[in-house]
C-alpha cells in the first residue's frame, strides 16, 4: 500500500474512534503476551497492520471492510482480537453490521422516551373520556338553571303586572 492509501484509511479510521499502524510480528507478539492477548500465530506471517478500536467497534469494522473491498488487491483482512476472542474475517464481517454508536443513540433514547409516551398518551385519553362524561351532565344543570332562571323572570314580571 501506498502512504497516501494508508492514510485514507487512517482517516476513515479516525472518523470512527479507531487507529491504524504497522508494526512488527515480534514486538505485536510482545505486546499481546504482556496484555494478556491470545498470540494468534496464523495471522502474524507477512506483514502485518493493527487497528485499534476506541469506543466504536462496529463503525471502525465497517470502515475497514469498506477500505478492504476498494483495496482487496492491496489489503487483506487477515482477522482480529477482542478481549480474549480471536476473531476471523468472518466474525469481523459480522460485527461490522452491527449498528454504529451514532445509529444506536435514537434507538436507545426512542426505548427510554417510548413508555413516558404511552402514559402521556393514556392520561390524554383519560381526560377526553372525563369530560366527554361530564359534558352531557353539565349541559343538563345548565337547561335546568337556565330554565329556573327564565321561570322567576316570567313570574317576577306576572307579579309587577298584578299589583300595577
Amino acid at each position: 500500500m501506498t502512504v497516501a492509501e494508508t492514510e485514507q484509511l487512517r482517516h476513515k479510521l479516525r472518523e470512527n474512534q479507531g487507529e491504524f499502524m504497522v508494526t512488527k510480528n515480534t514486538l505485536l507478539k510482545i505486546a499481546l503476551d504482556q496484555s494478556g492477548w491470545p498470540i494468534p500465530e496464523e495471522m502474524l506471517a507477512g506483514p502485518v497492520g493493527v487497528c485499534f478500536s476506541r469506543g466504536n467497534l462496529p463503525g471502525m469494522t465497517k470502515a475497514v471492510m469498506e477500505f478492504a473491498k476498494d483495496f482487496e488487491n492491496k489489503f487483506v483482512l487477515k482477522g482480529g482480537i477482542m478481549g480474549n476472542s480471536v476473531f476471523e474475517e468472518k466474525d469481523i464481517k459480522a460485527v461490522s453490521e452491527l449498528p454504529t454508536l451514532d445509529e444506536l443513540y435514537p434507538q436507545i433514547l426512542g426505548m427510554l422516551v417510548q413508555p413516558q409516551q404511552g402514559l402521556v398518551n393514556t392520561l390524554q385519553a383519560a381526560n377526553g373520556s372525563v369530560v366527554n362524561v361530564l359534558q352531557p351532565g353539565i349541559a343538563q344543570v345548565l337547561n335546568v338553571l337556565q330554565a329556573h332562571i327564565t321561570q322567576n323572570l316570567e313570574g317576577g314580571e306576572g307579579a309587577a303586572s298584578d299589583a300595577a
